[in-house]
């Protein structure tokens, strides 16, 4: 039976079948799809939100986002101006000016000072001569007696309080010291004067002074005037600024300014004076960030010590204590009551309120101030009536200008430049403590100033002088002046004016002759010489008068000055031994070995003498000269002291001889006219003449001091002055003045 063939059935698709159905599959799918995008297309939109409502919701959206990052702002200005904070209130706060120190005055019994000279440098010291002394920066003469009351000072030995004593003096000076329990005792120190701050145009004119020592009254007084709620707000005061806005706003300009004493600080500290919110927004917010992390007294120091408060010539005058010296040449705590509230009314606006150039409108300010300060219970009645009544007692103008002599600063610099390091001399606020003398350089500018009047001849307007006087127990320089303008801060001729010295120099060839066995009785020929060059030349020396004596002592050639016999004994003892003893004395020029060398052609400055005479006046002993003692740091710390670099030159015997004649020299010699023109004085000297009279010079010393005096003219022409005629003149008047002689 034959089998049928399979039928195919529904569920066993053909590839015809598996075709057409994917066909229909596939556009089906297609169908779908296009469906789906009909749909989306149809779907029905959003209702629209009110319009106040989504302005609403823009509006907390983009406050939101300032939000976050007017906080992300705060934090990171706080961060900054956190570190810039610190680094000015923790760290050294200002550049300070390195301050210059004159010698302390050592009173000891039995030294030779007159009570004139003591009184002298008190007031020289701005001490105040008082009936009975009450406090510190106060003297009183009583008698032969002297009462002061010395200020505290922080010597480089030790801190100093302020104490009383009682200086008592007879015919010889210093009879007796006693302290304030009657006491006797052997020493006491003066505090130093200040001469001057070494200040720059990197460097602000500042005197730091310490909260403590600002006296409670000018502390109150300032808070009562310019920021009273100072204690209790932190940083800014509200009630502050809306008082200045609704005053500013009644008069319709700016009278009020709102600030609070820490703002005007933030101000000063950080940023500049430009008007603006953005300004004043950023003084707020420092002014918050510095009271969080400061206490008052703190902020007060720092305010006290930088605001500004006067202008002198170029420079600002900042800070309390600075501003104290400038208006009445006294510390801060020593100010009167009247004192005290005209530097509390200068601070509202030292312009407008400038003592000098508007001192009614000062005086009615500090008036003011006076009568809030007694309304205030801050002074008593009779304390106001007193200070009401007080005109304003301004010190010098230009005081701050005109304390230092610009010669001896000169020679601060380079000593500093030479001997210090700099990694102490470019510290901040260092105290340089020096040898000069307030009164032997009062006496020197005197006697410069006075004396150049006296012997100028006429149609010598332009004749000129210098001064320089050292001590002969230390090496030190005590004095200098470079000219009749005594402030004048341009050629320093004490340093830099080198000329012939004349005859100044024999005393190093009979110096040399008698330390190497030669005696002031040996003889000399003093009879025409003629001396030959290397390339023939003639020399034919001549005494000053034009005569020969024949022979004569070592002695006689000295005192009398002759120039033939010290050419003579130059040659015997040998050119090169008289240049040697030249430089081991302190000369540092190249000399060459001519025979006019003995006679002064050398050339030197004032201050170049001086030190080659210094070994004759520490008998034989040579000693760099200097003026700094001691550098201390800001901390009270010493970082330099001077070295005591002396060394034997000359044997004590052979300046001893050499000094006799000297002597000689200053009673019988060329300089005899000591005699009557200083009578009672015991002087050594030499005077020194050059070529056409060009350069009068003298070296004259007592038992303490070596003074070198030149006199001429900076165009090198004749001066028509001899040493005895000139320059002598001159230190007999600073030797007058010494001992308070006219």
């Amino acid at each position: 039976m034959a089998k049928t063939p399979n039928k195919p059935t529904a569920k066993t698709p053909t590839k015809k079948s598996v075709k057409t159905a994917a066909s229909k599959t596939t556009a089906k799918k297609t169908t779908v799809k296009k469906t789906t995008a009909k749909k989306k297309v149809s779907t029905p939109k959003k209702a629209k939100l009110p319009l106040k409502t989504r302005l609403l919701k823009g509006l907390w959206s983009i406050t939101w986002k300032l939000g976050l990052a007017f906080i992300a702002f705060m934090v990171i200005s706080g961060i900054y101006f956190d570190k810039k904070i610190e680094n000015r209130m923790d760290g050294s706060t200002w550049t300070l000016p390195a301050t210059l120190y004159a010698r302390p005055l050592i009173l000891e019994k039995g030294v030779s000072l007159s009570k004139s000279t003591l009184i002298s440098e008190l007031r020289l010291l701005n001490y105040r001569a008082v009936r009975s002394v009450q406090g510190a920066g106060q003297f009183a003469v009583q008698g032969q007696q002297v009462v002061i009351y010395r200020r505290a000072f922080n010597f480089p030995d030790r801190v100093s309080p302020a104490q009383l004593v009682y200086v008592n003096f007879d015919a010889n000076g210093v009879h007796s010291l006693k302290n304030q329990k009657q006491v006797e005792i052997k020493r006491f120190r003066l505090d130093p004067l200040l001469l001057d701050r070494l200040n720059s145009k990197q460097i602000q004119d500042r005197v730091f002074v310490p909260f403590e020592k600002i006296p409670d009254l000018f502390i109150n007084t300032l808070i009562l005037m310019e920021d009273r709620d100072f204690y209790h707000h932190q940083g800014i005061s509200p009630l502050a600024i809306l008082r200045a806005f609704i005053v500013n706003l009644k008069a319709g300009r700016t009278l009020q300014g709102g600030s609070t004493l820490t703002q005007q600080l933030a101000k000063n500290l950080f940023l500049s004076r430009e008007r603006s919110l953005w300004r004043k927004f950023q003084e707020a917010y420092i002014a918050v960030l510095i009271d969080y992390k400061y206490s008052k007294d703190k902020i007060l120091e720092s305010y006290l010590n930088e605001v500004y408060l006067a202008q002198n010539g170029a420079t600002g005058v900042y800070g309390v204590e600075l501003a104290s010296d400038f208006y009445f040449a006294r510390p801060i705590d020593e100010l009167r009551v009247e004192q005290i509230a005209l530097m509390v009314a200068i601070i509202k606006g030292p312009s407008y309120y400038n003592p000098r150039r508007n001192p009614e409108r000062a005086l009615a300010r500090r008036d003011l101030v006076l009568r809030l300060m007694l309304q205030n219970n801050y002074i008593s009645t009779e304390q106001y009536r007193i200070s009401v009544k007080a005109p304003l007692n301004l010190s010098n103008a230009k005081a701050l200008n005109n304390r230092a002599n610009p010669a001896f600063v000169s020679l601060l610099h380079r000593e500093l430049e030479k001997e210090v390091p700099a990694r102490i001399s470019k510290q901040s606020g260092l105290s340089i403590f020096t040898s000069i003398s307030p009164i032997a350089q009062k006496h020197a500018e005197m006697a410069i100033q006075n004396g150049i009047n006296k012997v100028q001849k006429k149609n010598h307007n332009d004749l000129q002088g210098a001064m320089v006087v050292i001590d002969r127990k230390y090496a030190e320089v005590r004095a200098l002046v470079s000219g009749k303008d005594v402030k004048f801060s341009g050629f320093n001729r004490a340093l830099d004016a080198s000329r012939p010295i004349g005859s100044l120099v024999k005393p190093a060839v009979y110096l040399t002759a008698l330390d190497n066995g030669y005696h002031l009785s040996d003889k000399l020929n003093d009879r025409s010489i003629v001396l030959k060059n290397s390339t023939g030349q003639r020399w034919r020396p001549k005494n000053y008068d034009r005569k020969f004596r024949g022979e004569v002592t070592l002695e006689k050639a000295l005192v009398s000055s002759l120039n033939v016999p010290t050419v003579n004994l130059g040659m015997k003892i040998g050119l090169d031994n008289v240049i040697e003893s030249l430089y081991k004395m302190g000369v540092e020029e190249k000399i060459p070995a001519y025979p006019s060398l003995v006679l002064g052609s050398v050339s030197l400055s004032p201050f170049q003498v001086a030190q080659m005479y210094q070994p004759i006046g520490m008998s034989g002993v040579y000693k760099p000269l200097t003026m700094i003692r001691t550098i201390v740091s800001s901390q009270g710390i010493p970082l330099y002291q001077r070295s005591a670099s002396a060394r034997r030159i000359f044997s004590s015997e052979a300046v001893g001889e050499l000094s006799t004649a000297l002597h000689k020299v200053t009673t019988e010699g060329t300089a005899r006219s000591l005699r009557w023109r200083n009578p009672g004085q015991y002087f050594y000297g030499k005077t020194g003449t050059t070529n056409n009279l060009n350069d009068s010079w003298f070296v004259g010393f007592d038992q303490d001091e070596v003074v070198t005096t030149w006199v001429g003219k900076d165009n090198n022409k004749s001066a028509e002055l001899t040493g005895s005629s000139g320059a002598l003149v001159l230190f007999s008047g600073y030797m007058k003045e010494k001992i308070g002689k006219k």
